[in-house]
This record gives C-alpha cells, structure tokens and sequence, in this order.
C-alpha cells in the first residue's frame, strides 16, 4: 500500500540555501513532497491554497517583507494546522525564547548534520517538539508528552520564591540585565539563580526555562 506523501513547504530567502535544503529534503523519503517554496513569508503566504495546505513549514527568521516572526504569528492564526520547524542561523537565547513562545514545534541552527534534518521532520510530525542542544533529557522527556498531565515534581517545589521570580521573567525577551534591574538586584546574583534554577530543573539554558515555564503553566504562550 502506498505510503501518504508529507506535504512540506521550504521557506528562506537565500536562493542557494533553499534549493539545497529542498533536495535535501527529498532525498530523506519518497514520500517527503515539497508542495511550496518560498522566499519570505509575504511569497509564502500568497502561495498556500485552502485545499492543498503544507502539513510542515521549514523556515527561515531572518527574511524581507515578512520574517520568520510575523510569518509563525499569521500562521497560528490562520491556519494552525501546520506545523513549523525554523532552521536558522541565529542561536541567541531571546530568539529562541520569542521563536518558542510563539508556536513552533522545532529549532536547529543550520549548523546541524543533515540526518538531524530529517530526525526534526519526522518528531515534528509525530506531534513531538524538537529542540538540538537547548534543552536536557529529563525536559525532553517532560515535552515529549504534551498530552498528559504535569507530574507532581513539576509544581515548582524546587523553586524558592525568588527563583520562581527569575524564571518567569526568564520566560520573557528581556535580558538577564533587565531582569536584574526589575528584581532590583545585581547581575552577579541574577547569575547565581540562573544557575541554581539550571540545576534545579536539570536544563541547559534559557529556552529549556521556557519550555519548562510552558509545560508547567508557569507562563503561556504569546497571544496570537
């Protein structure tokens, strides 16, 4: 019986870079069809039929028009069915954590071996996140599982006050200088909970704080 093709659209503004992606991609599995390609999201959008959606957006941030932002923003409301894996260069943390609060469901820097491609389609698909080096095994273990409920140790008890504090504005798009300046305390002590709260929850960096902020209803996600 033949296998259901996996409709995929390629989105980034390097020409180069795209086509390369896209053959890529085809090379993983048969049934991977690249249905749209596009340059930014603006071109993207202008493409996409009703009847023929994309069920996986690979995309770029940094594009004319509309970036990767604007684009996932639009997405989420119009058609949130499809799912979205960004491949890009930037690895800044706050990128990251905007990217994450968003919507999307994967993130690789382009730096990635190529099979790590194709592992992100398929955990995407699969109704899974996919995160390279942002987040640690116990997380990933926790975020693999949207669909159950939080597990008790997941109620922040580890946490005191002022970490739980930290955390949650580490959630946010501010720096770890203005979040010293909210809490009214110096970087050097905002650096001591961030690695306290690393240890705690057993995550690597700031977007693991996010996902576990997610997961745990500490935060929510950016309003569409």
């Amino acid at each position: 019986m033949p296998v259901a093709p996996l409709k995929i659209a390629v989105v980034d503004d390097h020409t180069l870079f795209r086509k390369g992606l896209i053959s890529l991609i085809q090379s993983f599995d048969p049934a991977y069809e690249i249905i749209i390609e596009a340059g930014d999201g603006a071109e993207f959008l202008g493409l996409l039929k009703d009847d023929n959606l994309p069920q996986i957006a690979v995309l770029d941030i940094d594009m004319p028009r509309m970036n990767g932002f604007e684009l996932v923003q639009k997405l989420r409301r119009i058609y949130p069915s499809i799912r979205i894996l960004v491949v890009s260069m930037i690895s800044r943390e706050e990128t990251i954590v905007r990217m994450l609060r968003s919507g999307i469901k994967g993130y690789l820097t382009k730096d990635v071996a190529p099979l790590e491609l194709n592992n992100a389609i398929q955990t995407v698909m699969s109704g899974q996140f996919y995160f390279t080096d942002f987040i640690s095994g116990k997380l990933l273990n926790m975020v693999l599982h949207p669909e159950g409920e939080p597990e008790a140790p997941l109620t922040h008890p580890l946490l005191n006050d002022r970490e739980l504090q930290f955390v949650k504005l580490a959630c946010s798009e501010d720096t770890y200088q203005e979040i010293a300046d909210k809490m009214f305390l110096s970087l050097k002590t905002i650096e001591g909970y961030r690695a306290s709260a690393f240890e705690k929850l057993n995550v690597r960096s700031r977007a693991g704080l996010v996902l576990y902020g997610l997961r745990t209803g500490l935060v929510s996600p950016e309003p569409e």
